[in-house]
């Protein structure tokens, strides 16, 4: 019985010991930051193999983001494909080059710009391979 209770007394030690050092962290606020992508716009034509400049406004940014670290990935038919077109650039650049992917023919293409949160293009249109 006495074990029992030196092992419960030790943790309730260590208990208080963790409680006080989370306390004592700095905790930073973090805003998310969800720019609108400004090209490619719904009238866009994109062909395969071209490299095209994708753009967002950034004009809005916080001071803290959650996270700067930014990827553009395509989506068709309102769902995001595993197609990677950038990765790893710092989403408050504002633009980023990307190469066309070899994909179907569609009018129903949009971008998904991920890093604090994910945010669509409009939809546009690929030319690519016929289905």
């Amino acid at each position: 019985m006495k074990s029992t209770s030196s092992i419960m007394n030790l943790l309730a030690f260590f208990m208080t010991i963790l409680f006080t050092i989370s306390n004592a962290v700095p905790v930073f606020k973090r805003d998310v930051f969800v720019p609108p992508i400004t090209y490619p716009t719904s009238a866009t034509v994109w062909n395969n193999g071209e490299i095209h400049n994708v753009t967002w406004d950034i004009s809005q940014a916080p001071v803290n983001i959650t996270n700067k670290l930014g990827r553009i990935q395509l989506r068709q038919d309102g769902l995001t494909t595993p197609l990677v077109l950038a990765d790893g650039f710092d989403i408050l650049l504002g633009t980023i080059n990307v190469t066309v992917p070899l994909v179907i023919t569609g009018n129903d293409y949009e971008l998904v710009l991920f890093g604090d949160s994910g945010n669509f293009s409009p939809e546009f249109t690929i030319n690519g391979v016929s289905e």
